[in-house]
């Protein structure tokens, strides 16, 4: 058999052109999936930097509202409720009178809300 020196016949070309067309394909379908995991490992890296920009945000925040918390004063007791009128006896008076004035040395008591109790006490 007496082989052909030149062009391929119909057969060999189909059979290049299949051989580049399919070294193409596989060229351009791993340059594809490159960038898709390069795109997918820059998304994971954004969505990273967010959460962790997020935590920083909120740790601050309540930090601050800790400070905020410390620095505000605290509010004052509510005032103790007068006394009733006592019964009739000297030493109910003066325990009442000893009550009032340990309200006032605590705090709980202004200096004129002990006199006007102590003037109903003895009024």
């Amino acid at each position: 058999m007496m082989r052909r020196v030149g062009r391929p016949g119909l057969v060999g070309l189909a059979a290049r052109t299949a051989v580049v067309a399919g070294t193409a394909t596989a060229v351009n379908n791993g340059m594809n999936n490159r960038q898709q995991r390069k795109a997918q490992e820059q998304w994971e890296q954004d969505q990273y930097q967010a959460a962790q920009q997020q935590a920083a945000m909120n740790a601050a925040a309540q930090q601050a509202v800790a400070q905020q918390m410390a620095a505000a004063p605290a509010p004052a007791p509510a005032p103790a409720p007068a006394p009733a009128a006592p019964a009739a006896g000297g030493e109910d008076i003066v325990a009442s009178l000893q009550k009032l004035a340990a309200l006032r040395d605590a705090g709980a008591l202004s200096d004129a809300e002990f006199e006007a109790a102590k003037a109903r006490l003895l009024g």
